[in-house]
């Protein structure tokens, strides 16, 4: 029968050696942790960066925010995550793109990894710490573009219009569609006119240019002829006083001739 001191000293034994194990591999995950952590300093490790948004009507400003979260850190995987639809129109309003369009928009932004479909995740992520805001592009945004759509909306349903679309197509009224026709057709008009007061203007401004070159020459040359035929009538004119005073006058009387030489 075995000595129980001497099994109480092989226990305590073994539980020394158990604690010293447990402390080893303790150190040699702590080591490993530091190593890990020093080499995702190094940027040998990728850091994973999760962004999200609605994106619709994807635009350089959406590309720059990615880019941005893209180039946080050396080495980065970026996954960008895209509002569905429900949740979009229920919180923010309908869009112009469905989730499907902005999710392929998002694919093939050069600068996302992978994409899809997700709940908001920045609650936890702030949580811990590992939230970074990357920052917006002035100048441009989806509400820009859709106020310039409203602005010039009659232009855009006109153009459509002449590229072969239906009012159906476009959700416009049967009056409002013959409205935007005649319009069509009085621009139409109005370019025509335009076109031609342009190639009168055109040619008036030549013959203006001609007259000022010529002005002078014209002016002498008039003048020339004006003198020839007042001094050519004046001529005819004596001439003819003459006559009927020779046929007037008695016999044996004559008449002192004179030349003028004006």
């Amino acid at each position: 029968m075995a000595d129980p001191e001497s099994k109480e000293v092989e226990m305590y034994q073994e539980k020394e050696k158990a604690v010293a194990e447990a402390d080893k591999t303790e150190a040699e995950a702590g080591k490993n942790q530091v190593e890990a952590e020093e080499e995702e300093e190094k940027g040998d490790r990728p850091v994973r960066v999760y962004a999200d948004g609605i994106y619709d009507l994807f635009h350089f400003g959406h590309a720059r925010s990615l880019e941005q979260a893209k180039k946080a850190f050396p080495n980065t995987f970026l996954l960008v995550g895209c509002c569905s639809d429900e949740v979009t129109h229920k919180y923010k309003g309908k869009t112009v793109m469905t989730e499907t369009e902005r999710y392929e928009s998002l694919r093939h932004c050069k600068y996302a990894d992978a994409s899809g479909a997700g709940n908001d995740v920045y609650e936890f992520v702030k949580a811990i710490g590992k939230f970074k805001e990357t920052k917006r592009t002035e100048g441009i945004s989806t509400s820009d573009l859709i106020m310039r759509i409203v602005k010039d909306y009659n232009q855009y349903v006109m153009r459509n219009l002449a590229r072969g679309y239906t009012r159906k197509d476009l959700g416009v009224s049967y009056m409002k569609e013959k409205r935007l026709r005649v319009n069509m057709e009085f621009e139409k008009l109005y370019d025509k006119v335009k076109q031609q007061q342009e190639k009168v203007g055109k040619k008036l401004g030549l013959l203006h240019d001609e007259w000022v070159e010529n002005a002078d020459r014209w002016v002498a040359g008039f003048l020339e002829k004006f003198e020839e035929g007042c001094h050519q009538m004046g001529t005819v004119i004596k001439e003819r006083i003459q006559e009927s005073l020779l046929k007037g006058q008695p016999r044996g009387f004559s008449l002192l001739q004179y030349e003028d030489d004006e």
